[in-house]
């Protein structure tokens, strides 16, 4: 018997997301006069909005494999759409950095440093090319084994990064150290259901 399906699925699932990130993006920046707080806070908004996207979309296979139910199938069903979110949420993060950059450079000095540039560009590298092989036709042309190692580097590398993004204000921030618990619960999850699996596969990132 097939599952029912929900009415926020596929790209109707993208359409909604990418226009409520825009929308409460917009929103935010507007309750500073579009100054340079607001832009600051929007990066703010978007870091976060991503953590919550990434988690979905890296923890669908486990919890699919862990716990099936109506939410796990429908969350392994959208991960694709879910992940594709995600790199718009981090495509709206870049533009909120880029603006901040072009306001405020000295304060943008201030906050980042070299190694911000290198590892951060790595992992928008991984977006893109994730991003980009998250279609039918894309995936088909890498072909099925480069598919799944960049989506499980990808992934790993990702979850390493926001580790470090954010683990990083703990010591002067301590509230910070809450976003690192769905990171670490996502991981655990993956190890677990490995773990399980009987044919000894790694559960897919993306």
């Amino acid at each position: 018997m097939s599952e029912r399906r929900s009415w926020l699925e596929g790209w109707r699932l993208l359409a909604v997301l990418c226009a409520s990130l825009v929308a409460l993006s917009l929103w935010i920046a507007s309750m500073r006069q579009f100054e340079v707080e607001g832009v600051r806070t929007v990066i703010r908004f978007t870091a976060r909005s991503s953590l919550l996207l990434f988690c979905l979309a890296f923890s669908a296979a486990a919890l699919a494999r862990l716990w099936p139910n109506a939410w796990t199938r429908w969350q392994k069903r959208n991960r694709r759409y879910l992940g594709l979110s995600f790199a718009a949420s981090h495509a709206i993060h870049a533009a909120a950095i880029m603006t901040f950059a072009g306001m405020d450079p000295a304060g943008f000095a201030e906050a980042t440093s070299a190694a911000s540039y290198v590892f951060g560009g790595i992992g928008y590298g991984f977006i893109i090319a994730m991003g980009a092989t998250s279609f039918d036709r894309t995936a088909a042309l890498i072909g099925p084994r480069a598919w799944r190692a960049l989506h499980l580097v990808g992934g790993y590398y990702l979850w390493l990064q926001f580790m470090v993004s954010f683990g990083k204000r703990v010591p002067t921030m301590p509230l910070y150290a809450a976003f690192l618990l769905p990171l670490l619960i996502v991981l655990a999850l993956r190890m677990i259901a490995m773990a399980r699996d009987p044919r000894g596969q790694t559960v897919p990132a993306g």
